[in-house]
């Protein structure tokens, strides 16, 4: 008995299935090339001290990490943003005019963020310092975010006379001011967006969940609350 024919359909049908097999992973990387050329990467910088590296909360915790998401869960189109933070705690506005120059970043940019200043208060640097590195730093930022002014957003520094650490003290809350006072004039002046944050941090005796476990630093509430009020400028940014 023969079982050639059979054997025939079987080679047939096996044919058959490694075609449809092939096509279906031809359409399965088109669609995937489809997606990536539908989908727009954005660079996103944030500049800053403690309040922007997210000291005592999780990497993903600290306010550029969930702004990034936000934006992305927001947008309306496919995204994706690489982000590329430089900050440390400690860090003056010397420090961070330092390490800018250290990296040698590119001017490609799509989107900017900067907040400091707690440091050179924390440490007694005199006030005229922040005065001459603050519009550095603004015109560094804008630089490297494609030299646009409108792809900075500056951000207040946070009150810590408001944690278990200030205390209450009324001295840190006046001096905080001033310097907040400063950036918020010069940015009105230059036409470049500041977003207040600070009101957040103050209600930090009243609601301890803001405050992070060293007493100190702003929680991850409190940069969810940051973002909330970021976020809208930021998606209307990148869109432009």
């Amino acid at each position: 008995m023969s079982c050639s024919n059979n054997d025939e359909t079987i080679t047939i049908q096996n044919e058959d299935l490694e075609a449809e097999n092939q096509e279906e992973e031809e359409e399965e990387e088109e669609e995937e090339e489809e997606e990536e050329a539908n989908s727009t990467t954005f660079n996103l910088l944030s500049l800053g001290d403690s309040y922007t590296i997210g000291q005592n909360v999780c990497e993903t915790c600290r306010f550029p990490e969930q702004l990034k998401d936000s934006i992305i869960n927001n947008f309306e189109s496919d995204i994706s943003i690489d982000l590329k933070v430089i900050a440390r705690t400690g860090w003056t506005t010397t420090n961070l005019i330092d390490a800018i120059i250290a990296e040698n970043l590119s001017n490609t940019y799509d989107l900017a963020t900067l907040l400091v200043g707690v440091n050179n208060q924390f440490q007694n640097i005199s006030f005229s310092v922040y005065q001459t590195e603050f519009p550095n730093l603004v015109n560094t930022a804008i630089t490297k975010a494609k030299g646009d002014k409108n792809n900075l957003i500056v951000i207040s520094i946070p009150d810590y006379a408001f944690t278990p650490f200030g205390n209450g003290n009324s001295n840190i809350s006046m001096d905080i001011a001033k310097y907040n006072a400063f950036a918020e004039n010069y940015c009105a002046n230059n036409d470049i967006v500041f977003v207040n944050i600070t009101d957040i941090t103050r209600m930090g005796l009243d609601n301890p969940d803001l405050v992070a476990s060293d007493g100190l630093h702003p929680s991850e509430l409190a940069y969810t609350k940051f973002v909330e009020r970021l976020l809208a400028f930021a998606i209307e940014k990148l869109k432009d």
